[in-house]
């Protein structure tokens, strides 16, 4: 395989002629919710969402020989690694943890791949597997209609100039694959509307380079704000970070091995209690006492609280030393915002001139999807943890919401493929 070649297949320009439309009558009603000018039957699973963990379905699928449909509300796959990183990005875990289903990494690949890498590959992999996607789709509402037996999902797509065609798709299997980073997270502070900088969300940032020589507040300390505070850094800005809440810095490599390989393979013989004390015992050698730079860590261990949580711990990448040499400073949560900078909860004052909100992401499904036994209303994850969070009931899956990244994604998206593999037999008798 030519792994720089071009895609084979971006997308389907019309993706009411993959399949012909139901025979039933019943396929052309409408949903409750609005009304859909075009009914699309497509008799194999649909998967919505074309980041990673979507097109390691499609893959897995595919590896079956039974075909599946992307749709995707943005104009590309991987739009959050393409659209909504910031430059020097790379993948957190080596490569080994984070390729998809059947294709691995090339082996001259870095052990941390950039972010034009990691898109370089999930380019290769929708042309390798001629994964369909049909871009600019986006799922207002899915239910399942027992009447029929079949899921209905009542579209919108931009057709330019602001105009919209609302359309259904009927499917017999859905596969959430949104993820847990669908919507950026802007919380609601005292008095933002008053500050005179730009406040933008990570989500927004590519780059210091606009930021040189300004005072500029970075609002959350998990692994997207440690590594934009030290981005900041490298083009001359001064970064101030708040941290709100403790958190756990451990080396990015322990021991000659990646702190997550090594983790994981001590848990085979381990507790997680047991592991974590060891991970904390080192990371006191090579990094000191955090507590010192501001940075308490939680009571609980690394692991169990990522277990628990789904808080992830921030690998060090050079932003703790800028921190030691005051090249980072940090500060406590925000009290409110004033005109030119922030009052703090110490009751500190300080002028700033921009101000980057590192405070993540969350799942959207709830806003979209009408189903409330497997997906949880109050934070759009499924109900049951890892490993059992996969599968729901009327031919219903979930992708990418295992709080385990790429890793575990794959995982699920293997189980997927096997059981609509049993099921789509069954059917076929």
């Amino acid at each position: 395989m030519d792994f720089w070649r071009e895609p084979e297949s971006k997308g389907v320009d019309d993706p009411s002629c993959l399949h012909p439309q139901s025979n039933s009558s019943s396929c052309f009603r409408s949903m409750k919710s609005g009304k859909a000018e075009k009914c699309i039957f497509f008799p194999d699973p649909i998967i919505v969402g074309a980041g990673p963990s979507g097109l390691a379905v499609a893959a897995c699928l595919k590896s079956k020989r039974i075909q599946s449909l992307i749709l995707e509300r943005s104009d590309c796959i991987a739009s959050l690694w393409q659209l909504k990183t910031y430059d020097r990005l790379r993948l957190h875990l080596p490569k080994k943890f984070c390729q998809l289903p059947l294709m691995p990494f090339p082996s001259w690949f870095p052990t941390y791949p950039t972010k034009q890498q990691f898109i370089a590959y999930l380019d290769a992999y929708v042309a390798e597997f001629n994964i369909q996607a049909v871009f600019n789709e986006t799922v207002v509402a899915a239910e399942y209609d027992a009447g029929i037996g079949f899921w209905r999902l009542r579209m919108a797509s931009a057709k330019g100039e602001g105009t919209e065609e609302k359309h259904e798709y009927v499917c017999r299997w859905l596969v959430v694959a949104t993820g847990e980073n669908a919507e950026a997270v802007v919380p609601e502070m005292a008095g933002m509307e008053e500050f005179e900088g730009p406040i933008v969300h990570t989500s927004l940032y590519r780059s210091g380079d606009s930021y040189r020589d300004k005072r500029v507040l970075v609002v959350g300390c998990g692994n997207s704000g440690m590594e934009i505070s030290l981005d900041l850094c490298d083009h001359n800005a001064h970064p101030f970070m708040v941290v709100r809440d403790s958190v756990h810095i451990l080396p990015r490599e322990m021991l000659g091995r990646s702190t997550f390989g090594l983790s994981m393979w001590l848990m085979k013989w381990l507790s997680m209690k047991t592991v974590d004390r060891f991970l904390l015992l080192v990371a006191r050698l090579m990094l000191g006492d955090t507590a010192k730079l501001g940075l308490e860590r939680p009571q609980l261990g690394p692991l169990e609280l990522k277990s628990l949580t789904g808080k992830t711990p921030v690998l060090n990448v050079g932003t703790l030393a800028k921190i030691q040499s005051g090249d980072i400073k940090v500060r406590p949560a925000v009290e409110r915002f004033t005109r030119h900078g922030v009052e703090f909860v110490d009751g500190r004052s300080e002028e700033f001139d921009a101000v980057i909100l590192a405070t993540g992401y969350k799942s959207n499904v709830p806003c979209w999807l009408k189903e409330r036994e497997f997906f949880s209303e109050k934070d759009g994850f499924p109900r049951r943890p890892f490993p059992n969070g996969w599968k729901g009931g009327n031919g219903l899956y979930a992708v990418g919401f295992t709080k385990r990244g790429l890793l575990g994604a794959s995982l699920d998206a293997w189980r997927i493929a096997q059981d609509i593999e049993l099921r789509y037999k069954a059917t076929k008798k």
